[in-house]
């Protein structure tokens, strides 16, 4: 049983779309209470801040000359080493025939690469955090990327009147994946935001999706997590035979979710090469007056910021 959910699950995913439309979940204003990082005046300074106290780090970035002539010069400027220090240019010969493990081609014809500041969210939904995000911050400089499993979910974004591809690139992606690459490359990303989206996966996948998703950062970028949290109401609401693993549960619609500790999420991200900025537990009492119940929350709340490469690349 515990098979037809994983291979039947994009039609899972795909039917509660269908039902629910983006009537479901509300837009997540609260993100920039929980993750200042999103915030407009926040980001980029937290950016520049960081990498001025390592001042041998070189964050890679790529731009294109359109002006004629010029074009082949400025290729070879998206080439950079695996520490982040940009390269002596080589003739565009052996760029072509000359292929270093080492070297990695920072490519400039993926969707946003003139953007300074990038945010990747995994598991979109149909918007509800890439729509407040876009909506309160202005900044040109800003490109969002969003995938959902759900090919049903990233349609409803894409036909939302708020989506503008000029700052925001919606795609269908698997998160467990190994075979299907992420649209930008490696050491691309100052953002990475996961919202209850890790615990809807199979948990032994889990740590390979996390390393996958670390590659995509740049040194002193951040992965933030919102999820759910053991012995949330959720968790001790469900019956008997909806139980597939310790911890890991179906529902009734057949999507399924898992219910973390600190430990195994700072395992996760550890494991990634990540450092702990922020790990904590979120319990909450909501009371819906109209039905009469109290439900105890249990949410978990992380933040991990890659590292900073030292000037010995050690």
């Amino acid at each position: 049983m515990p098979v037809d959910y994983d291979i039947n699950a994009h039609k899972y995913w795909n039917d509660f779309y269908k039902i629910h439309e983006n009537g479901f979940f509300k837009d997540r204003h609260w993100l920039f209470t929980e993750f200042p990082e999103l915030a407009p005046s926040q980001n980029q300074n937290d950016m520049k801040d960081l990498l001025s106290e390592n001042k041998g780090i070189e964050v890679p970035e790529c731009r294109r000359e359109h002006r004629p002539g010029l074009i082949i010069e400025e290729q070879h400027q998206c080439y950079s080493n695996s520490l982040g220090h940009k390269t002596q240019a080589l003739p565009v010969e052996e760029n072509v025939t000359q292929k270093l493990s080492h070297l990695e081609i920072c490519a400039d014809e993926f969707p946003g690469s003139s953007a300074t500041y990038r945010i990747l969210e995994v598991g979109c939904g149909v918007g509800n955090t890439v729509f407040p995000i876009l909506q309160t911050n202005n900044d040109p400089r800003l490109f969002v990327y969003c995938c959902d499993f759900s090919s049903t979910a990233v349609e409803l974004v894409q036909t939302n009147s708020a989506y503008d591809p000029s700052r925001c690139y919606a795609f269908v992606h698997d998160l467990c994946d190994e075979d299907k690459s992420y649209p930008v490359p490696s050491n691309s990303l100052d953002v990475i935001i996961l919202i209850f989206v890790l615990s809807a996966i199979v948990p032994d996948k889990m740590q390979k999706a996390i390393n996958r998703l670390s590659r995509l950062l740049r040194p002193g970028g951040m992965m933030l997590l919102r999820d759910y949290g053991r012995y949330d109401m959720a968790q001790l609401r469900f019956k008997n035979g909806q139980c597939l693993s310790e911890n890991f549960y179906v529902r009734g619609d057949g999507t399924r979710v898992y219910f973390f500790t600190q430990d195994e999420l700072d395992t996760l991200f550890t494991t990634a090469g990540l450092e702990k900025v922020q790990n904590l537990v979120d319990r909450r009492l909501q009371v819906n007056r109209g039905k009469q119940l109290t439900m105890y929350r249990v949410w978990i709340q992380c933040k991990y910021r890659k590292p900073l490469l030292s000037n010995t690349g050690s």
